[in-house]
């Protein structure tokens, strides 16, 4: 229902009605839509951490291990759109969950463990790799929020402007 136009506005009957089941159904799972919503986004918190997981373990040295990360993280936004928009969403309080606002940070602790280990071998500035973290995710996230909100662009573009930061991004970190 996420990938259909009007994307998380819609109702628990209706997802009770289209699961073929009574319209009380959905609340012995959840106790309102925006538990349902909470809980999509951690599991797209989770899918995003095992796409960026594989990435790292396709990669080598930390500079590979960067870009591989990045690409994925732009791709995963891309490719699941809505989904991506909800994780990100006001709507959802990750903070009312330990383990959604666990999930959330999970996909950030592998990126900053690639700094860190790109630091430890001397290719990547030293700096905080939480901070050097920050930055690379807002850059990320940046991006893929910009290559959504632009539906002219051709996919070109999208790919060369993505590749042009992350160029500058590992510019900037390396020693």
């Amino acid at each position: 229902m996420l990938q259909e136009a009007g994307g998380w506005q819609f109702t628990l009957r209706e997802v009770a009605r289209r699961a073929g089941v009574s319209h009380s159904a959905p609340y012995k799972h959840f106790t309102d839509k925006t538990a349902l919503l909470t809980e999509l986004s951690g599991q797209g918190y989770l899918q995003l951490r095992d796409e960026l997981q594989d990435a790292l373990t396709a990669s080598e040295t930390p500079p590979e291990q960067l870009r591989a990360v990045a690409e994925t993280y732009i791709r995963f936004g891309l490719s699941n759109a809505l989904l991506y928009r909800l994780m990100f969403s006001t709507e959802i309080n990750k903070s009312t969950r330990s383990e959604l606002n666990d999930a959330s940070f999970s996909p950030f602790g592998l990126l900053t463990d690639v700094l860190a280990r790109g630091q430890a071998v001397d290719v990547f500035r030293r700096a905080p790799p939480e901070e050097q973290a920050t930055a690379c995710w807002a850059l990320l996230h940046g991006v893929t929020i910009f290559e959504l909100d632009r539906p002219l662009a051709g996919e070109n573009s999208k790919t060369q402007l993505a590749d042009r930061a992350l160029a500058i991004l590992l510019e900037g970190l390396l020693v």
